[in-house]
């Protein structure tokens, strides 16, 4: 009997420890892994020295911008804390943005009156003669019409796209082979991603629903592009999704890896960047050891000390 129990009682213990073995997270340190800043891809380079500009140029304009503008700092605190993480990830987020995407304005107001021209334009989402809403009440998107979150529905979606459309003619229709985003979500020709935190609408609707319950914002509507579009050419309404955004790559890297990516913000950055963090994190998991930034991440970090100084 009393073998039995002590049988019992050291199942009971390994049982334990296997479980707190199991929950224990692997906190990801400050710094970058690479020594050196991986390749900067060509098109950064070549849309750079097209402004004939610099990145050294451009990251000062940005820190400049964020260094002297103590209202949108005070924002960015203010978005952070209702989503639950240090705001130097949305600093990072957006240096990154406009050291290698695009150039920023000089002053936060020019961002509003950006925004404002596009307030109250007629204009949607489709691709040819085929609106957005008509692509997809096709039926190869069926499955993703039931009880889903808005992150989770776009995501659906999105794969409906690569799996069934992209690069293919269906119902002797062609599609391109592009990224959805691109295809559907792209009226202008001036680029794909907008304001402040460079988001693109395809984005922006998959944390829509986050959005909504955490800042109030009104959920968006794939039929209303302009709402879209305001909602990531405001300012204070694109910080918003910006946030949403980081919060989801860092629960993400906790929940499917089991890796705390909050305390190092070239990595935070580095998703924001790529985008896909859950088949990331997942790829992660399989091969083990740490998550790696790429050369957008790599200046957030190598950049720290001076990015958290506007703190």
């Amino acid at each position: 009997m009393k073998r039995l129990l002590l049988a019992f009682l050291m199942t009971v213990a390994w049982t334990a420890a296997s479980t707190t073995y199991a929950a224990a997270v692997t906190i990801v340190p400050e710094g970058n892994r690479n020594t050196v800043q991986p390749k900067v891809p060509g098109a950064s380079v070549r849309r750079t020295r097209a402004g004939r500009t610099t990145f050294d140029d451009k990251y000062e304009k940005i820190r400049d911008l964020l260094a002297t503008d103590k209202k949108l700092i005070g924002k960015i605190r203010s978005a952070a804390a209702a989503y639950g993480f240090d705001p130097i990830h949305i600093v990072g987020a957006i240096v990154g943005e406009h050291t290698y995407n695009v150039d920023a304005y000089d002053r936060l107001q020019t961002y509003y009156i950006k925004a404002a021209a596009y307030a109250g334009n007629s204009f949607r989402f489709g691709y040819d003669d085929e609106s957005i809403k008509d692509f997809l009440d096709r039926p190869q998107f069926a499955k993703c019409s039931t009880g889903l979150d808005s992150y989770r529905l776009w995501t659906c979606r999105e794969n409906v796209w690569e799996d069934a459309f992209r690069g293919r003619k269906v119902d002797g229709k062609a599609f391109p082979d592009n990224r959805f985003s691109a295809v559907f979500f792209q009226p202008f020709y001036a680029g794909q991603t907008f304001g402040l935190g460079q988001l693109n609408p395809l984005t922006a609707m998959m944390f829509s629903d986050t959005v909504a319950r955490v800042s109030g914002y009104p959920k968006l509507d794939e039929n209303k592009a302009s709402e879209v579009y305001d909602a990531i050419m405001d300012p204070d309404k694109s910080l918003a999704y910006m946030a949403a955004n980081i919060r989801r790559s860092i629960d993400d890297y906790k929940t499917i890896a089991n890796v705390d990516i909050s305390r190092n913000p070239g990595i935070t950055a580095t998703l924001y960047n790529t985008g896909g963090s859950a088949q990331r994190a997942a790829a992660l998991r399989a091969r083990g050891g740490l998550p790696e930034e790429n050369y957008y991440g790599w200046l957030v970090n190598d950049k720290i000390a001076e990015l958290k100084s506007l703190f």
